[in-house]
């Protein structure tokens, strides 16, 4: 079983946000550059059978998912600091999981002009849009971070969504969402993690 922390991922996808996960962490780790056109292949379906990215594999086991992989290593890393003490992690919990629901399905329909009506918004778990980017200014308005007074993996994962939603204007640019991703982008890991995948990107592009 192997120690070693390896990240299957592409520069232009959502291994961005596992990439910043594991420079927030501080272990060593592995990348193995996957292009768009590979991630069909017996070798890769075996790791995967989604055909995604990311993918982490670690001690024998694989996580997908990009919050599954934040709060993995949230949990397997623990001297990082990355996530609230068991008894404090209602929040914690709570919006991590927001953010992989509600918030990304309600930008992936509005992206692909997917648009419930008011009629059957009970049936999707997101309701609206509207509705999310309410509850969503609601936990953060006024607070540096949103579960607890310190930094964690749901801020990380929260802020991604944001980060990329105010990037490709998929999501609203509110006041307290724009203060809050800024505040995110000063940290030390995303910077690194940034500068690591867009060094990245043009390797990629010419595998392709």
């Amino acid at each position: 079983m192997s120690n070693e922390i390896v990240l299957y991922t592409n520069p232009m996808s959502r291994g961005r946000i596992a990439r910043w996960m594991l420079e927030e962490v501080g272990q060593p780790y592995r990348i193995e550059l996957m292009d768009y056109g590979t991630l069909k292949a017996p070798s890769y379906l075996a790791v995967n059978p989604m055909g995604k990215v990311p993918a982490l594999t670690h001690r024998g086991e694989t996580v997908t998912e990009c919050a599954a992989i934040c709060a993995y290593l949230a949990d397997a890393f623990p001297e990082a600091g990355l996530a609230p003490p068991l008894a404090d992690r209602a929040r914690y919990y709570r919006w991590l999981f927001f953010a992989a629901g509600p918030i990304e399905a309600a930008v992936t329909n509005a992206s692909l002009q997917i648009e419930v009506p008011p009629e059957k918004q009970r049936m999707v778990g997101y309701g609206s849009m509207g509705h999310v980017l309410d509850a969503l200014e609601g936990a953060i308005d006024g607070r540096d971070y949103i579960a607890s007074d310190r930094f964690s993996a749901a801020d990380l994962y929260v802020g991604s969504q944001l980060n990329f939603g105010l990037m490709f204007n998929t999501i609203e640019a509110r006041p307290s969402f724009v203060a809050y991703v800024d505040r995110l982008r000063e940290r030390p890991a995303y910077q690194r993690a940034a500068a690591l995948d867009d060094a990245a990107m043009p390797k990629a592009e010419a595998e392709a």
